[in-house]
């Protein structure tokens, strides 16, 4: 599914201040440091969703570990994002979770991803993604693995199955310019190490130029609410991520 646009993506916390001559507000993008990466945290509204992205909900604690949660604030349900600031290529993209995600309300979703950039394609094109989610509907499967083409055209491709994790899980795929493997284990594992394989695919089309993204593109982080809808247990959730390794081909 389309659902997402750059505009909407790209909005960050903006910190204004004003200069002491009463000179224009001046915006500076918040940034943290996570994993060996500067990411920009979301702020405003917009989609996926919509939402209401709150950059009081994303932090890292003493241990470096990074936290997205989805609570309200000030009457209002919020959500969490983080965009690097650079973009990657191919190669191997993991990341380290504690927590269930595969347990979330059916209106949460936590994507893991990468993403186009107006340079690259419009919305639609030049994505890979990780989603926990069942999408407000309780029967429908908890993990989705879906890849945008890198023009548009083409269907998307992508996989939609049920998972059970364990409180600490490793996700990554492999991106190359002929195909995409993805593997999801239980417990902490490095690059390459395949212990506790609970889930793999690989995606490998013909005419893979034109079906898979080609160009780099940033890595993005979000927790969010399908279709702006509260969780139906009215409860808050947060997930927190251990960490995020990059591994170039």
């Amino acid at each position: 599914m389309t659902w997402k646009t750059f505009a909407t993506r790209r909005t960050v916390l903006s910190l204004l201040t004003l200069a002491a001559c009463g000179g224009p507000l001046m915006a500076e993008a918040a940034t943290l440091q996570f994993s060996g990466y500067t990411w920009e945290v979301r702020q405003g509204g917009g989609g996926p969703g919509p939402n209401n992205w709150d950059a009081r909900n994303v932090w890292v604690d003493a241990n470096g570990a990074l936290h997205l949660k989805v609570m309200q604030r000030d009457g209002k349900w919020t959500a969490a994002e983080v965009t690097m600031t650079k973009a990657l290529g191919f190669g191997t993209y993991q990341w380290q979770i504690e927590g269930r995600p595969d347990l979330m309300n059916r209106n949460l979703v936590l994507g893991l991803f990468n993403y186009t950039t107006p340079d690259i394609g419009p919305d639609g094109t030049n994505e890979i993604d990780i989603e926990f989610a069942r999408w407000g509907n309780d029967a429908w499967p908890n993990g989705n693995w879906t890849i945008y083409p890198s023009v548009q055209g083409p269907k998307p491709l992508s996989t939609s199955f049920e998972i059970s994790l364990d409180n600490l899980s490793t996700h990554r795929f492999t991106w190359s310019s002929d195909s995409v493997r993805y593997a999801s284990l239980n417990g902490l594992r490095d690059v390459g190490d395949n212990t506790g394989l609970i889930k793999k695919k690989n995606f490998s089309p013909a005419n893979a130029q034109k079906r898979l993204p080609q160009d780099p593109i940033p890595v993005h982080m979000n927790l969010w609410l399908f279709k702006g809808q509260a969780p139906s247990d009215g409860q808050p959730v947060e997930v927190v991520i251990r960490s995020f390794k990059f591994v170039p081909q």
